[in-house]
């Protein structure tokens, strides 16, 4: 069982890391983006894509990111308590 529960923690930071790096990667504007930045938006667009369809347009501004990273920790924590309850 803590097999899975590293696993849910590994999975949360790296999601956190990926989508903090496309926050990042949004402030530069590149002519080609490199193969790291392409890996970046391919994990983390299914994330933020539904989420961006939900929230309303706000001046350019782009919660997204925000929203998702506390969407991810209440999935974590709520797997972690189930998993620590079995």
């Amino acid at each position: 069982m803590t097999y899975l529960i590293q696993f849910i923690e590994l999975l949360y930071w790296i999601l956190t890391i990926a989508i903090l790096v496309r926050v990042l990667l949004s402030w530069v504007r590149f002519d080609r983006y490199p193969a790291i930045a392409r890996l970046v938006v391919q994990i983390t667009e299914p994330i933020l894509a539904p989420i961006r369809r939900l929230l309303p347009s706000t001046a350019g501004l782009d919660f997204s990111p925000f929203i998702a990273i506390i969407a991810l920790d209440i999935i974590r924590r709520l797997l972690i308590g189930i998993l620590g309850k079995i």
